[in-house]
């Protein structure tokens, strides 16, 4: 990545995780949006263009974030020239980020606001039964005539993956359930988190039966969750505003192949191929190495795919990642952090707006501000998401200081 094409992140801001049903998905955007832009410390007058992510399940929402209702509560109109929602699953935000340096690169503007909302508890007050029903088996990433009659859901689907790449690995569920363990120590230092009850191995394993052997403690909960950041150039960033820039140095994208894992070309449930020329290339962009890396933020949504990613993107050999999660590796003071802020699993699952906590927690964690789960002296970050049925990967390599 050319240094006219970096971007800076000057501003965020993010809710707690959790149930709400009280708190409207266009409240909780108007208010996390205000938070960023005063965190920002520039003018709500110099943002360009509002991008935000799709807020599933409430098509008014959609509709009127779609027609402007953000650049309108903000007061933005009168210099405000974009405005644009965005859907690619796990995808999304970095689709936004690319959006974004498109249009500065092209002069199109230089500053603007990227935000989700998503109010899960309030969907569930909108639809009768079946008709909640029906919304997930359609947005399930599945084939409705193929898959969904013998039971496939996305539970289903990661227990046949964890079962696939045990059987190559000779992994045990004990070693992926310290996967789910980690994240868990990590959101008992996380205020925002949803889930902060101590959890031990044997707790996960002994948990009720969900998807052999994907057990209740491994599956993520739907949850309300809301983020916002202000984006601009690096050049923009120099001037100084509020806080310290955190800088996107590089960024990568692979594996867009398919719709649900039964098109997978390579037909292995047990990897995630897309994964690893994604951060290739944004380690290239940014000229850093893998070691390089003091913090991995990931979004893959359940414990075994932590194991896979450590493997795909060169961590850990294929088969050694289980070994070195139990070793305590990626817990608090260990070798490599992972998902600091709880992943998933323990922070809560926000459907798309994961991706955006994940990057919140990236920013935290450059500028120091994570508290009780501060990284010591961190100074680079991968931020890594995995969208829809595995089928995209997307990586960033986040810093303090901008790559010459």
């Amino acid at each position: 990545m050319n240094g006219q094409g970096q971007l800076a992140i000057i501003g965020s801001e993010s809710l707690p995780v959790g149930w709400f049903p009280e708190r409207d998905d266009l409240d909780a955007a108007v208010e996390i949006s205000r938070a960023a832009i005063l965190d920002s410390g520039i003018d709500k007058s110099e943002i360009d263009g509002v991008f935000f992510g799709a807020c599933l399940g409430s098509e008014l929402v959609e509709y009127q974030l779609t027609f402007g209702r953000m650049v309108d509560e903000l007061g933005l109109g009168r210099n405000c020239s974009f405005n644009a929602q965005f859907n690619a699953g796990g995808g999304t935000l970095p689709l936004m980020l690319k959006a974004a340096r498109g249009m500065i690169m092209a002069g199109h503007g230089d500053t603007f606001l990227i935000f989700h909302t998503q109010s899960w508890s309030r969907v569930q007050t909108k639809l009768s039964p079946e008709e909640l029903i029906r919304f997930f088996r359609e947005n399930g990433g599945q084939y409705e005539e193929w898959e969904f009659p013998y039971g496939m859901t996305y539970n289903a689907l990661i227990g046949l993956l964890a079962q696939r790449y045990i059987y190559e690995t000779g992994t045990t569920p004990e070693q992926i359930a310290a996967a789910a363990v980690s994240h868990r120590t990590w959101a008992r230092l996380n205020p925002h988190a949803r889930f902060r009850k101590p959890m031990t191995i044997e707790d996960v394993v002994n948990s009720r039966m969900v998807a052999d052997p994907l057990h209740q403690l491994e599956c993520n909960v739907l949850s309300d969750g809301a983020s916002a950041f202000i984006i601009t150039s690096a050049e923009k960033a120099k001037k100084g505003f509020g806080r310290k820039p955190v800088y996107v140095l590089g960024e990568g994208a692979a594996g867009c192949t398919h719709f649900s894992p039964v098109q997978k070309p390579d037909k292995d449930l047990s990897r995630l191929p897309g994964i690893g020329p994604a951060t290739a290339k944004a380690l290239g962009e940014a000229g850093v190495k893998l070691k390089d890396i003091d913090v991995l933020e990931a979004h893959l949504a359940y414990p075994v795919l932590a194991l896979m990613e450590l493997e795909e993107i060169g961590f850990c050999k294929r088969g050694e990642a289980g070994a070195f999660i139990m070793e305590g590796n990626t817990l608090p003071g260990g070798k490599l952090p992972i998902s600091t802020y709880g992943e998933s699993l323990s922070e809560g699952h926000t459907g798309m707006g994961c991706i955006f906590t994940a990057l919140y927690e990236s920013v935290l964690q450059l500028r120091g501000e994570a508290g009780e789960r501060q990284v010591e002296d961190a100074k680079l970050v991968m931020y890594t998401v995995g969208g829809g049925a595995f089928m995209v990967f997307d990586a960033l390599v986040l810093g303090k200081e901008l790559s010459s």
